[in-house]
Order: C-alpha cells, then sequence, then structure tokens
C-alpha cells in the first residue's frame, strides 16, 4: 500500500507536468461542427472552446451479461447473452479517481450484425445495422468478441469516443461478490419490487444476501415503458453500497480486492493486465468513493413501440458531458 501511494503521488505529478506542457502548446482551433457531425478526437471545439483529450483519463467499459455459467468457452452467434447493464468508467489514473456514466442498454446505435445460423464461433459478419446497444453483445463469440463489438457500438453512440478497454461478467458472479463482503446494505429506491422479496419495501434499507442481490440489480416491471432506464437507481445504489462494504471488509482482510478477482476469474472477460483492473478497485477504497456526483447518465429520450423500449441519445446535451469527463479546456 506503501509503494501504491508513492505512484499515485508520482503520476500526479507527471499529470500535472503534462498538462501545463500540453495547454501550452495548444494547437489552433478547426472549424466547428455541428452536433450531428460532431466526433471526438485528441483535440476538438465545441460552442467556441477548444478542449483537449486527457490521456490520464482511461475510458473503461464494463458490461454486465445475461447469462450464466463459465464464460470461459466461446458460444455461437445469438447464444452468448445480450449486454444488461452497461457503464463507461472514467478513471483518472493520475489522480486514482472513478466517475461512472451509466449508459441504457436499449439505446439505439449502429451495432455490428452476424448470422446466428452460421456455424462459426464469431457468426458470418453481415454488416452494421442501427438496433439496441444490448444487441452487440450477443452477436458475437460470448467472450472477447462480442466484448469488441460492444465496444464499438458505445464508441459509435458517444460520437467516436475511444474505448481503452472493457471488462465482461455473467449474472453468478452478482451472488459470490456480494457474500464475499457480508452482504450489501441498499435502500430500496422503486416502487413494487416487494414482489420479487417481501422485504423490497420502498424506502427501506436491506442488507442484501445471497440471491436477493441479483433480485435487486437486475428487477424491473416490464408492464411499464423504459423500465431499464428506472432500474438504474437501483444499480447505481448497489454500486454505491457494494464498494462500502469492500472498504469496510478491507479493514479486517487487507486481500480482499484480489480475492474477489480470484474467485470470478471463470465468470469475466477482459483486456486489461491484472494490476490494471486491481488499480481500478484501489483507487475507490483509497480515493474519494463514489459520491452521488460520481453518477452521470447518458442524456436522452426512451420511446416506447408495440414490441420494445427504444432510447435515443441527445448528443447535443451528451457532448458536454463527455468533455467534463475526458477533456480539460486550453486556451
Amino acid at each position: 500500500m506503501g509503494l501504491y501511494r508513492q505512484r499515485q503521488a508520482v503520476e500526479a505529478m507527471i499529470a500535472g507536468r503534462y498538462e501545463e506542457r500540453e495547454g501550452s502548446a495548444a494547437e489552433a482551433a478547426a472549424p466547428e461542427p455541428s452536433d450531428e457531425d460532431f466526433q471526438f478526437n485528441d483535440t476538438v471545439t465545441w460552442q467556441g472552446k477548444t478542449y483537449r483529450k486527457n490521456h490520464y483519463i482511461k475510458a473503461v467499459l464494463c458490461i454486465g451479461v445475461d447469462r450464466s455459467g463459465s464464460m470461459l468457452e466461446p458460444t455461437l452467434s445469438g447464444d452468448g447473452g445480450q449486454a444488461d447493464g452497461v457503464f463507461l468508467l472514467a478513471q483518472d489514473t493520475a489522480r486514482n479517481s472513478l466517475k461512472i456514466l451509466l449508459i441504457p442498454r436499449d439505446s439505439m446505435t449502429e451495432i455490428t450484425q452476424t448470422d446466428t445460423s452460421w456455424t462459426d464461433d464469431n457468426g458470418k459478419v453481415l454488416g452494421k445495422i442501427t438496433d439496441h446497444l444490448s444487441l452487440a453483445y450477443s452477436y458475437g463469440d460470448g467472450m472477447e468478441t462480442s466484448c469488441q463489438y460492444t465496444a464499438e457500438a458505445v464508441s459509435h453512440l458517444l460520437a467516436g469516443l475511444p474505448i481503452d478497454a472493457y471488462m465482461s461478467a455473467d449474472t453468478d458472479v452478482i451472488a459470490v461478490l456480494n457474500d464475499m463482503v457480508g452482504g450489501v446494505s441498499v435502500m430500496i429506491p422503486t416502487m413494487g419490487m416487494e414482489k420479487i422479496d417481501p422485504s423490497f419495501v420502498l424506502g427501506e434499507t436491506v442488507r442484501l444476501q445471497g440471491e436477493q442481490a441479483e433480485a435487486f440489480v437486475r428487477f424491473r416491471d416490464i408492464t411499464i415503458d423504459n423500465s431499464a432506464i428506472t432500474r438504474m437507481e437501483q444499480q447505481k445504489a448497489y454500486i454505491r453500497g457494494f464498494f462500502q462494504s469492500v472498504k469496510e471488509t478491507s479493514r479486517s482482510n487487507s486481500r480482499i480486492v484480489e480475492e474477489l478477482f480470484e474467485a470470478v476469474q471463470d465468470h469475466m472477460i477482459t483486456d486489461m493486465a491484472k494490476d490494471e483492473y486491481l488499480k481500478i478497485a484501489v483507487d475507490m477504497l483509497e480515493g474519494e468513493g463514489l459520491m452521488s456526483g460520481s453518477f452521470r447518465m447518458v442524456p436522452g429520450t426512451g420511446t416506447a413501440t408495440e414490441t420494445y423500449d427504444e432510447f435515443y441519445v441527445d448528443k447535443e446535451a451528451l457532448i458536454p458531458v463527455l468533455l467534463d469527463l475526458f477533456y480539460r479546456e486550453v486556451p
């Protein structure tokens, strides 16, 4: 932990020098595009101001997949599950802090479509279609390809914002991780949750145990339009409660973070090295933690067709959110 804190101080100092140097050498602003044409690059202009990508802030895509069982074997296209929860971490690697962007699973965006009748693990790529973000994962192999398809779809949805890394996990991990930290305390934020558990009464505080954790995170009333969006309040509450429990457990078990990841190795896929994803967790414990201001929501409008809910991103409102998370203004 001492070495970790030393590295924190060094990285913060380097980041400060980097920002001073880059700010003094800012490029001339390019002609400002409309919000429809806007694409994120290293340097962008928006509403008369110039912004440069902060390369110390990484965009890490986290995907919760609605399947169970081992994720160590590829699946046929169409059988790998859907992205039931989609979150983008803004990881400030120099200041060791995190913010989370919540992305509705029903967001309509460009995804890669494959032929689900194809016998190859990855499926035969048919091309790009506009459909629900959640389906991007299902068209892959249930492993790396699924994560890559989802990362591409998220990047397109977010005006070309590059995704630096990804991590996906299945539903089995929820109860396992929950109980390894002694349960998670949450306040019930959604009306009607007592349908799945009598203790889930609106406004009451419950210490989730075992399968209660998955039930709490995944509950939504499918008879109500856009219930996947309102469900995000449950997910925010659980994420905050979980890391509070991890912090409490770490006081008596200094290896708890590493043990949590070891316990779910068969149920997660990531392109990050072990030290990289451990750093994310330690930053949450050592830093200020996740406050209400740590969460942002992709702005947009939810609609309902006869068959499906659909969410359409408000790009004009999205751009300043991403600039705030991943960029810095330069002279």
